[in-house]
């Protein structure tokens, strides 16, 4: 079971720190954040890494704090003003890589493996197979082109190679060797950089090369990378942290177990997706995931399933995707799998191949199995893994993973023509497992060695496979398309929301939870907002229809892509123009009826649209690529962008069914955020979102913070309970209600940690005569009770609420609803009454 860790947050908000946010522009948010009510700063890398750095992922120096942020003595000013309003931080770490930045100097453990090879005191800090080729040197892809037709922009200065903008140490003794011969004599072999797709010998963050994997299972190493973020630990200055992608490491059980035992066990949370039913394992010590099964959860309860088949219908009457290029959600993973281990992943899967060919020449027993073989093993065993990755040594884990990778050997030996060939699975399958171990010698590093990186390499073909390409070419409902999410079936029943949040009271009550973050492809408004569209299929489709229509006639011919399309449509709509009218005042729309365009504006930003669009199209790697770029698709989808998403007439037809949907998308907006904010775990707020935050893939998402504490001033009432709002309130816009919500169940959060923590309690509460399920309700600790709707569109379609009444718990009681400032007598409730201003409401327990 979960060890115990400090006091959880109550509440987390995450701020982008850049050069154009530093510690000092943070500083001046704490006191607006402070009175939104969270406990907690959720900073964003802050070691050293590469100038200019708009993420700080790409560490560079783990013993200072970053100087463009403001240094270390920013970070403890910042610390200050916090604790001085009641707030602590939070810190993100990123223990799997380093940059490996140009010039390579800005990266000093680096620059002295590359100076002194093996002999380095470093060389046991990085992930490196010298023996992986290149005659004991370690590759460096960083060429335009192939080496003897770079030479000439390279030159020796002293002891140090440049090349462009990069510099590398000279090997001591060689600098007066001509550059031909001194090339050869490095510990390094500068190459083109396409060769690192299939020749590379480091371990690398997913598939880029510019970072490069850090052997922190090392006790020295840990000890090292941890110093300074243990110090600030100790000082008090950070109160916990975030872990950045612990499935890239050897052996995550173990570092948290080291990382719980030098922080004394400070509060952690780690970045584990969950895919499916998968469990976080019980034996991490941490608080929990960083959320994204929350999203998951919660995303799926406001998507209708009837609705999201009808749309899936329209998506191949327009499309007409082949299956496994869009067409099928199975067999569109299955294919973006077997390329990514067939080409991206082609380094690692040879390192392999060769340790497999090692521990079978060794032990003839295990039988006689050709490259070739270990390879096509290894690639119909990877590719069949519904999860990111096994953990061989650990033993909570090792039933399931058993399990898993039974099955998916089984269909691995089957993908081969000759059965006798086919066993070369069951040895792949074993050495992932650990079984053939043997604890002696060389043989016991090269099954210890096959066994980590076959895990780690699964982790980085799911990612790539489905974040990075299934996610976009699968395209009938993008706000499915998400980390962690199951575009194939999109939709979560209120009775499985319900047994997650109440699993996650049981078991991980302290985890983080998330909406939007750093790395979500789609804010969860946009999200939002195309759940919507889950419930007005057949409106989507004649708005799409006349789009279509009239960007034909604009370019004069159809779009360059028709899955292009689709998705640059939705995107649009994501970010379309809507006015929210006073509650109760919109009709039910027809959802296939034809809807009048407002008046023409200036469109869609193509500054935000095109970005998103182009790297939707390259990640899909269908027409184009990032390293192999169709100039003339890519001007197409451009030209398309500008005729139609991003023209003045389809921004305004895309607002006006917006603003036929905004009542449902303002009951999604606004139910996802309080489901969130007051479900099982510790919510973490992405800079803005206490607003409504429409915003795409990075970049757009990652923009510097800013603040407006004045919003927050006109909209609240005041007092920790958030009483009712003021008369400016009677026509709210939606993200006025959005922050209204948002600062009152954050301060009720606040208030009384014990109803909402790990002390508090969970209870589902079901609504009488609500048979379609349009109801979510839960009360923590029988104090407070969070109301929402979902599938508004279609409970507005039936009538209403009718005579459906929400029982509270106990017996005869007066409840409040802090958004609206009235009061309700229990234990039954009509819904009709209690949700016709808001379609959420959160209720707290007057005092007797």
């Amino acid at each position: 079971m979960t060890p115990e860790f400090s006091a959880p947050p109550t509440a987390t908000y995450r701020l982008q720190l850049q050069p154009g946010f530093p510690f000092a522009a943070a500083e001046k948010a704490v006191p607006y954040l402070a009175a939104l009510g969270v406990s907690h700063l959720h900073l964003s890398p802050v070691l050293g890494a590469v100038p200019g750095s708009t993420h700080g992922y790409d560490v560079v120096d783990h013993s200072v704090v970053r100087a463009e942020l403001g240094g270390e003595e920013g970070l403890r000013a910042l610390s200050r003003k916090a604790a001085a309003h009641g707030l602590r931080l939070v810190v993100d770490l990123v223990p799997n890589h380093m940059a490996r930045p140009a010039p390579a100097s800005l990266n000093g453990p680096l620059w002295s493996v590359l100076r002194d090879g093996p002999a380095s005191p470093y060389a046991r800090w990085f992930d490196i197979d010298w023996e992986g080729g290149h005659g004991g040197r370690l590759l460096m892809p960083v060429l335009g082109g192939r080496l003897a037709d770079e030479l000439p922009h390279m030159r020796v200065e002293g002891d140090v190679l440049r090349y462009h903008e990069h510099a590398f140490p000279i090997r001591p003794g060689t600098e007066r060797l001509p550059l031909p011969q001194l090339l050869d004599a490095q510990w390094y072999r500068l190459s083109w950089w396409r060769l690192a797709r299939t020749e590379l010998n480091y371990r690398r963050f997913f598939t880029i090369s510019e970072l490069i994997a850090v052997r922190v299972e090392d006790p020295e190493v840990f000890r090292a990378t941890h110093a300074t973020v243990l110090r600030l630990l100790e000082d008090g200055v950070i109160d916990g942290l975030r872990i950045d992608h612990p499935d890239g490491l050897a052996d995550p059980a173990g570092y948290l177990a080291r990382l719980r035992q030098a922080t004394g066990g400070r509060w952690t949370v780690v970045e584990k997706i969950l895919t499916g039913d998968e469990r976080l394992p019980e034996s991490w010590a941490c608080a929990g995931t960083t959320g994204y099964d929350a999203l998951r959860h919660i995303d799926g309860l406001f998507v209708c399933p009837d609705g999201a088949d009808r749309l899936f219908g329209v998506y191949r009457d327009t499309v007409a995707p082949l299956a496994d290029r869009g067409g099928d959600w199975e067999e569109t993973v299955r294919q973006a799998a077997y390329e990514v281990v067939t080409h991206e992943l082609s380094a690692e899967v040879d390192r392999l191949v060769r340790t497999a060919a090692r521990i079978s020449e060794r032990a003839p027993h295990h039988g006689d199995h050709a490259p070739w073989a270990l390879r096509r093993a290894l690639h119909e065993l990877l590719v069949r893994l519904p999860v990111y990755r096994p953990y061989a040594h650990d033993p909570w884990c090792a039933e399931r993973d058993a399990a898993m990778l039974a099955a998916a050997a089984e269909g691995a030996a089957a993908a081969f023509e000759v059965r006798e060939e086919g066993r070369s699975v069951a040895l792949v399958r074993d050495l992932a497992l650990g079984r053939l171990r043997d604890t002696s010698g060389d043989d016991s590093a090269d099954h210890d060695d096959f066994a980590a990186r076959f895990a780690q390499t699964a982790s980085a073909l799911h990612a790539k496979s489905v974040e990075d390409r299934a996610f976009y070419r699968y395209a009938p409902l993008l706000s499915a398309c998400e980390v962690g999410g199951d575009p194939g079936t999109p939709a979560v029943p209120v009775a499985a929301f319900h047994a997650f949040c109440a699993r996650l009271q049981e078991t991980w009550p302290a985890s983080g939870t998330v909406l939007s973050t750093h790395d979500t492809k789609r804010s969860a408004d946009v999200r939002a907002r195309l759940a919507a569209v889950s419930e007005c299929p057949e409106g989507w489709r004649e708005v799409l229809t006349r789009l279509n229509a009239r960007t034909a006639r604009t370019m004069d011919g159809p779009e360059p892509d028709p899955q292009m399309a689709w998705t640059a449509w939705q995107t649009a709509f994501g970010l379309a123009g809507t006015t929210v009218p006073p509650p109760g005042a919109a009709d039910v729309p027809s959802c296939g009826a034809a809807v009048a365009p407002g008046p023409a504006g200036d469109g869609i930003s193509y500054e935000r649209l095109a970005p998103a669009v182009l790297k939707a199209v390259r990640e899909a790697g269908l027409n184009t690529t990032w390293t192999e770029q169709n100039t003339w698709y890519e001007e197409s989808v451009t030209e398309f962008l500008r005729a139609g998403p991003c023209s003045p007439a389809a921004a305004a037809e895309l607002a006006a069914f917006a603003d036929e949907l905004a009542p449902f998308i303002r009951a999604n907006v606004l139910g996802a955020a309080l489901l969130h904010l007051t479900m099982p775990g510790v919510p973490d707020l992405y800079q803005g979102t206490e607003h409504e935050y429409l915003a795409l893939v990075d970049p757009d998402n990652r923009a510097p913070a800013r603040f407006s504490p004045e919003f927050l001033a006109d909209v609240d009432g005041g007092g920790e309970g958030g009483g009712p709002a003021g008369e400016s309130y009677a026509t709210p816009g939606l993200s006025a209600e959005k922050l209204r919500l948002t600062a009152a169940a954050l301060r009720l959060r606040r208030a009384h940690p014990e109803w909402f923590g790990p002390q508090g309690s969970y209870r589902p509460l079901y609504a009488a005569g609500d048979p379609h399920g349009h109801c979510v309700a839960f009360a923590r600790a029988d104090r407070a009770v969070t109301v929402a709707t979902r599938l508004s569109l279609r409970l507005a379609e039936s009538g209403g609420w009718h005579a459906a009444a929400l029982r509270l718990p106990g017996a005869s009681a007066t409840w409040r609803d802090l958004l609206t400032g009235r009061d309700f007598e229990g234990p039954t409730v009509p819904l009709a009454a209690l949700l016709d201003r808001w379609p959420v409401a959160l209720l707290v327990l007057s005092a007797p």
